[in-house]
């Protein structure tokens, strides 16, 4: 969805897209706390892209780009909160299997809800 959003923003903007290849995601980790404490680190590093970016538009007088990023602004919000949510849990159940057992089930109980904005 975060995807689409900026790539329908830059086409309604006028600009061409040039997708090229991404890495992929890591998939090894040494544990769950790892895996939540890697997804933390990207998503604080999201959040300095996000801002470098509103800070650009800022600077270059584009209130529409400054608008369009202010949603990515609250978003990241939630992004970071989720990891955070989730090491916090981590840190009360310590080295317990069965505490871990209890979050796993809690999580496998979300459901992705997408956000209200829709897109074009």
């Amino acid at each position: 969805f975060h995807v689409q959003k900026f790539y329908t923003y830059v086409l309604d903007q006028g600009q061409k897209i040039a997708l090229e290849a991404i890495a992929k995601p890591p998939t090894d980790f040494k544990s769950p706390r790892d895996l939540f404490e890697k997804t933390l680190a990207h998503e604080h590093t999201v959040t300095g892209l996000i801002n470098n970016l509103y800070d650009l538009a800022q600077k270059e007088k584009d209130p529409a780009t400054s608008s369009m990023l202010h949603w990515f602004i609250d978003e990241q919000v939630e992004e970071e909160a989720s990891p955070t949510e989730i090491l916090d849990k981590m840190k009360l159940i310590g080295k317990e299997g069965g505490g871990l057992y209890m979050l796993d089930k809690e999580l496998g109980t979300r459901v992705y809800t997408p956000p209200a904005v829709p897109v074009k």
